[in-house]
C-alpha cells in the first residue's frame, strides 16, 4: 500500500504565518487560526440553533472551519487587501486555491478522496448554509487578533479592526450580533478580569 502524505502536509499549517503585511506583537499561524475559527463557527451555529430555532449541524460546520484555510499550505497566506484588490485577482486566486485543493486531495488514498474533496474545495452544495458561519467566524477571528494586538499597544491594527467590524455588521447575521454582544467583550479583558 502506498504511503499518503496528506496529514503530514496538513501538519505544516503551523509554518504559515498570517498578517504578513502587518507589524505583529505575536505571530499567528494558520493552524491556530483554523482552530479558533472552528470553535467560533461551532458557537455561531449553536446560537443559530438555540436562539433562532435553526437545525444546522454544528459539528459539520466546525469541520469545514478546521480545513477552511488548508490550501494556504500550498498558496501561502495572501493578505486580504491584495486578494480582493480587484475581480481579476480575486478570480485568479480562487482558481489557485482550487488547484491547491486538488493537489491536497491527490495526497490522500483513493478511498478517502471523496470525503475531503467538498471540504477542501469548499464546493459542497449541502454545506453552503454552513459556510456563511465559517466566513463570519473567520472575520471574528481576525477581529479578535486586532483586539489582542491593540491591547498590547499595537495601533497598526486600528484601521483593520474598524474595517473588520464593519464587514461583520454588513453580513447582517443575527447570530453574529449575539456573538458580538455576549462573547466578544471578554476578549478585551485580562484573565484576572474574568468573573
Amino acid at each position: 500500500m502506498k504511503s499518503s502524505h496528506f496529514y503530514a502536509m496538513l501538519s505544516r499549517m503551523k509554518y504559515i504565518n498570517r498578517w504578513g503585511l502587518m507589524n505583529n506583537t505575536r505571530l499567528e499561524n494558520i493552524s491556530e487560526h483554523s482552530e479558533q475559527v472552528a470553535i467560533l463557527t461551532h458557537c455561531l451555529v449553536l446560537i443559530h440553533n438555540k436562539r433562532f430555532g435553526g437545525n444546522l449541524d454544528a459539528q459539520r460546520a466546525a469541520l469545514l472551519a478546521v480545513f477552511h484555510d488548508s490550501t494556504e499550505i500550498i498558496t501561502g497566506d495572501m493578505p486580504t487587501p491584495i486578494k480582493y484588490y480587484n475581480p481579476e485577482i480575486k478570480d485568479a486566486y480562487k482558481d489557485i486555491e482550487d488547484k491547491a485543493a486538488d493537489r491536497l486531495v491527490e495526497l490522500l488514498p483513493e478511498d478517502f478522496r471523496e470525503d475531503y474533496r467538498d471540504i477542501l474545495k469548499q464546493s459542497g452544495e449541502n454545506d453552503s448554509e454552513l459556510r456563511k458561519y465559517v466566513k463570519a467566524a473567520d472575520r471574528f477571528s481576525a477581529l479578535i487578533k486586532c483586539i489582542e494586538e491593540m491591547r498590547m499597544g499595537n495601533d497598526e491594527f486600528k484601521a483593520a479592526k474598524e474595517t473588520i467590524q464593519k464587514s461583520i455588521r454588513d453580513m447582517n447575521l443575527p447570530e453574529a450580533e449575539v456573538f458580538e454582544r455576549e462573547f466578544l467583550p471578554s476578549f478585551s479583558l485580562s484573565l484576572d478580569e474574568f468573573e
